[in-house]
């Protein structure tokens, strides 16, 4: 629907991610989890990587990023666990990311606003389209009084069945070995979330926008210098969770 022009040009993009609660035991439960060394980052390394490549598989790669980010904020640990981002696209669309672990019970609410409408998509339960009549910019223009808006309806969209993703994706990998079938999610498109997520981490210590694509030796010289400056040490819980509440 954003790509195809059904929304008509993208203007804005909130995505709230909030419902990532992780408790103290789960960071205690590995001696690599939420540390520079072991990861390279806490919630947007760890969590995140999933929503950063909808974000950008959806709406496009951003033109640069303004990140600001808590480290060890609600818990001990060393890494970012609170995120607020705020990113600008080529043509002039805004969008913000914002993302904790340490909120419950915490929100997954995505919005995506072009000139045609908007999509908003919550908890991965609800998915409603709000479709105007014309573009918003062109009624804006034609319009003669100044509290109008274009006519708008909820058009009724049946959210997909999400059964066995996870095995479509796998099979997809195989059938590519075997059989040279086309790549869903081809091993490149990691990099562009990545790139977000680097951007938000140089961003939010420089106090600065940084533009995307960005400088990666910079963002190197960065990482590098706070593995070798780490001075975290943890007591580890070993122990094993269930995989109650995940995927």
């Amino acid at each position: 629907m954003v790509q195809s022009g059904e929304l008509g040009n993208l203007k804005r993009v909130i995505w709230i991610i909030t419902n990532w609660f992780r408790t103290q035991s789960y960071y205690n439960s590995g001696g690599w989890r939420a540390t520079w060394s072991g990861e390279g980052g806490g919630v947007l390394l760890n969590q995140c990587p999933h929503n950063l490549d909808l974000l950008q598989w959806i709406c496009g790669m951003p033109s640069r990023a303004r990140a600001f980010m808590s480290f060890g904020k609600y818990h001990d640990i060393e890494v970012e666990d609170e995120v607020t981002a705020y990113i600008e696209y080529d043509n002039g669309a805004t969008g913000l990311f914002i993302t904790t672990t340490g909120e419950a019970p915490g929100t997954n609410r995505l919005e995506i606003v072009g000139e045609k409408g908007k999509i908003v998509i919550e908890d991965n339960k609800s998915f409603r389209y709000f479709k105007n009549d014309q573009s918003d910019s062109e009624y804006s223009r034609s319009a003669t009084s100044g509290f109008d808006k274009p006519k708008c309806e909820e058009v009724p969209v049946e959210m997909p069945d999400y059964e066995g993703s996870h095995h479509l994706i796998t099979q997809n990998f195989v059938n590519a070995i075997e059989k040279g079938e086309t790549l869903i999610a081809p091993g490149v498109e990691g990099i562009n979330g990545l790139t977000i997520s680097n951007a938000f981490h140089l961003s939010s210590v420089k106090e600065d926008w940084i533009n995307i694509p960005m400088d990666d030796d910079e963002f190197l010289v960065f990482l590098d210098k706070k593995i070798k400056n780490s001075k975290y040490h943890k007591i580890v819980e070993e122990k094993t969770f269930g995989i109650d509440g995940t995927f």
